[in-house]
Formats: C-alpha cells, structure tokens, sequence
C-alpha cells in the first residue's frame, strides 16, 4: 500500500475510519523515516492515527520501525537500568531524575540516561539541558555510552536522540508543526539504545490512566525484561512526595502488578504538605512540628490578586484619568433634580 492508501484508510472521519495492522503501521513510519513520505502526508499519518486513537498492533508496527531505525549495542554488562523521563521535559521546576543514574551507578546499578534537546509540546528542562550545565558529555554514540557503563568507575551515561535515532531526530520540527502529542511520544522512551547482555530494565513515568498495560505491552514487545512505570511529576520517574501515587511493574513472564506509593510510609515529611479538607493557604503541621516553628502554606491565588492589585494602584496612580458616571447614573441625576424642584 501508498501512504495515500494508508492516509485515506485512517482519515476518513469517526465513522468510517480503519485501523492498521501491525505490518502497515509499521510500513508507514518507515517511510516516514526514510524520508519517502511527503511531510504534509508524514504529519497527516501521525496526528491521524492520534485522533481516531492508535490501537495496539499500530503502537507496535510504528515501535518496530523505530528500533530498526535505532542505533542499538550491547554493553559488557550483565545488567542495566534504562532510565527515560519525557522528552519534552519538565517546566514546573528543575528535575531530579538527571542525578538519579551517577546515584545508581555508585550502588552498582549500570544506567543510561535517554532524552533530546528540546521537544514539544512542552519545551521544558530535559536531562540533556541539565547534565550539560553540569559539564556532562551529552554528545555520545551508543557505543561510547556503552564503554562508559562497562567501566567499573563511572558506571553511567546518557545516550541522546540524535545519537540514538537520528530518524527520528529528524522529525521534532515536523512534530512541533503537528502541535499534538503523536504516538512518537509514547514510543520513543522504549527505545533502548544500549542494552545489557542479560537483561535490560526499564524505568519511565506516566500520567494519564489508560496507559500503563499500554507501556507494559509496548516494554515487553521492545525487550526490556522488566519494567516499572510510575505515576510521577509531569509524567516522570519521580512520584510525588506530597501524595499517594503508584507503580505499574512486571519481572519476566510475571504478569503485571500495581504497587501503591506513600510518601508517609517512607517517612517523607512535609510542613506545608496539604490534607485532607484543609484549604491551600491553612497551615498544616506534621508530627514534631509546634505551631511556632511551622510556616504557612503559600497561598498561589491571594498572591496572584495581591500583584494583579498592586499593579493596577500603580496604574492609577502613574496616569490619573476622570472616569464620567456611567448613563443609569446621569439618569439618576437628572430624576433627583426634577424632584428636588416639584
């Protein structure tokens, strides 16, 4: 089949839509990533299969062709942990994840790192903005990031996407001209650029509901022999300290299991952590904690009014302007005289 075949299958309407199998799907990504597909036509087949929701052996034909596109090795290493957070980073503070495979790594655990430059839809702070600023080499082949894993003393090392795939590298402008979140973003963190010569784990995060059989499905399919997929912050590997989470992990031919993440039963404490039935700005003391020593909550939305309020005492008083009464006001004047002279 032509992408044309392929594009009119898929975007024909809610009603009249088909699905790809997994030999067609993956046909089409690949000429997408070779470049025969048009890119008007290449965007349609992306943001297509995203609006008519892709099924599970189009998750797999299009991740098919992806790791045949991917520049992957084995490492001297019995072992290693796949660490990949969004791509499209993290924009409602600095990451923690980034410091998360030296940690590892000096517990003995070999890890690499996986991530890009910038990618939409949210163009936030990525492992390879952070581990950059910290001097870290971001630049290496697959191969290099290999060596450095079999090295007993460094145990680490980040693999970027275009080193990993350069294919699909070539596609972030196209998808930034998409705008939507296409499969790619699902598929990309499953890549697995260097692997282990007996296993190979994966570590990555999630947001929304449905996806983790999604992920797990789409883990066992690319290799990895287990993985754990946690609900973090924004979609990363890292739960929130502030509330309940969960994990979604499976071990071989286990099937998949779900594991409840409490901050409290780590011992995780928090003064401004909120509770149950108290208000954002409400002051919150956890155990050990008097009144005195505990501070108060910061309250986002009086702020916002505070400055929205201050800008405009600031307004008014730079450029003093008469504001005449408004018409019902006039009118009220005008009935107060008539009266006064009856």
């Amino acid at each position: 089949m032509t992408m044309r075949q392929y594009i009119q299958k898929i975007a024909t309407g809610p009603e009249l839509s088909k699905d790809l199998s997994r030999e067609e799907a993956s046909d089409g990504m690949r000429r997408i990533l070779s470049g025969d597909a048009d890119p008007v036509q290449a965007a349609i087949f992306l943001i297509a299969l995203r609006m008519k929701r892709e099924t599970m052996p189009e998750n797999l034909g299009v991740l098919d062709a992806l790791l045949e596109a991917t520049n992957q090795v084995t490492a001297a290493v019995d072992d290693i942990l796949d660490l990949s957070d969004p791509f499209d980073g993290f924009t409602r503070g600095m990451p923690a994840a980034p410091f998360l495979p030296p940690v590892l790594a000096a517990c003995g655990i070999a890890t690499v790192a996986n991530g890009a430059e910038s990618i939409g839809p949210k163009y936030g702070a990525t492992h390879r903005k952070v581990l950059r600023a910290a001097g870290v080499n971001v630049d290496l082949s697959s191969a290099e990031a290999a060596r450095q894993l079999e090295d007993d003393r460094i145990g680490w090392a980040y693999v970027d996407q275009r080193a990993a795939c350069p294919k699909l590298h070539e596609l972030v402008s196209l998808r930034t001209k998409i705008v939507k979140r296409p499969c790619l973003t699902t598929l990309e963190v499953l890549l697995g650029p260097v692997r282990g010569v007996k296993r190979t784990h994966l570590l990555t995060g999630y947001v929304h509901k449905p996806y983790p059989p999604i992920y797990t499905a789409l883990a066992r399919a690319s290799g990895y022999d287990s993985a754990i997929i946690v609900r973090g912050v924004e979609g990363g590997v890292i739960p929130s300290l502030n509330q309940p989470s969960k994990l979604f992990c499976y071990q071989g031919e286990a099937s998949d299991r779900e594991v409840r993440l409490d901050p409290a039963g780590g011992s995780v404490r928090s003064d401004c952590r909120p509770a149950q039935g108290v208000g954002r700005g409400d002051l919150v003391r956890s155990p050990g904690h008097s009144a005195a020593r505990a501070p108060r909550c910061f309250d986002h939305k009086r702020h916002d009014r505070a400055v929205v309020r201050h800008c405009r005492l600031r307004s008014r008083a730079a450029k003093p302007r008469f504001r005449p009464p408004a018409p019902q006001g006039i009118q009220a004047c005008r009935l107060a005289r008539v009266h006064r002279k009856l």
